[in-house]
């Protein structure tokens, strides 16, 4: 499958993907016909308000439930289940307190059975690319929030996944280090080229990070529009949140949602 976005090719395709949970006797429909396209090395933002079924894509993708109907093809193979090929970074940045950050970055090559001296290079080298070498032999409580998931981010590329599926990471941090955050992961990205599907229900987080944002419709949860950021980049270099063309839109953005009640529009606006 070839992406003609920047002649790059399609490395995940949502096709039909719909979801279905049972509640009280009944089939409640959380996503209808999602239709979505990543190419390799880009960065997508899916953007919504609570119970769009954001959350609920990225976990079908990284194959922790399953889809009701549709098909999830990541690198030209149907998905089924999750793998070390996909990683995974979450709200919660579960990490093991009784680890030092190097042997928490470590898990994932440990349980490939990779040997201890690769995987140590392997992790030196991650916790490097996240801007925390010299924290190694540190303990989780020793550091910061923001390094905390720092580290989780250095453990979910540790296995050099195809796509890195990142679900509100920073969404319990204070403002200023959330923004630190954000320009960390562009700082990664740019690094080392990984593909990113990153939900967030920020506005302004969306448009700083992306290169095209999925807008997210609400009940059922479906592609309301797929919105191509033309910002230049690099972005935490020569753009202001301020700037006309980042207010424009972040205007477009909240239009979309202008039919929503006020009590279903909890975008931070």
């Amino acid at each position: 499958m070839d992406g003609n976005r920047h002649g790059r090719r399609t490395l995940l395709e949502l096709s039909g993907v719909s979801k279905s949970f049972r509640k009280d006797g009944n089939d409640v429909l959380v996503l209808e016909d999602v239709n979505l396209s990543i190419d390799e090395g880009e960065f997508v933002c899916i953007l919504g308000p609570t119970g769009c079924g954001k959350s609920v894509t990225l976990q079908i993708v990284a194959g922790l439930i399953e889809q009701t109907t549709g098909s999830v093809i990541l690198d030209g193979r149907e998905e089924q289940g999750p793998g070390p090929h996909k990683g995974m970074v979450f709200q919660e940045y579960a990490l093991l307190p009784w680890r030092s950050v190097i042997e928490n970055v470590e898990i994932g090559l440990e349980l490939k059975g990779m040997a201890k001296s690769e995987r140590r290079r392997v992790a030196m080298e991650q916790l490097a690319t996240v801007g925390l070498a010299g924290t190694e032999n540190q303990t989780v409580h020793e550091i910061s929030v923001g390094m905390r998931q720092r580290v989780a981010i250095a453990r979910a590329l540790a296995n050099n996944p195809k796509i890195l599926l990142m679900d509100e990471p920073f969404e319990a941090l204070d403002a200023l280090t959330k923004e630190e955050m954000q320009i960390q992961i562009l700082k990664v990205w740019e690094k080392t080229g990984t593909t990113i599907l990153f939900v967030t229900h920020d506005v302004d987080e969306a448009i700083f990070l992306s290169d095209r944002i999925c807008v997210m419709d609400i009940n059922p949860g479906r592609v309301k529009e797929m919105l191509v950021n033309q910002l230049p980049r690099p972005r935490h270099e020569c753009m202001s949140r301020t700037d006309k063309e980042f207010n424009d839109m972040r205007d477009e953005i909240i239009a979309l949602y202008s039919s929503l009640k006020d009590e279903e529009l909890d975008l931070i606006i």
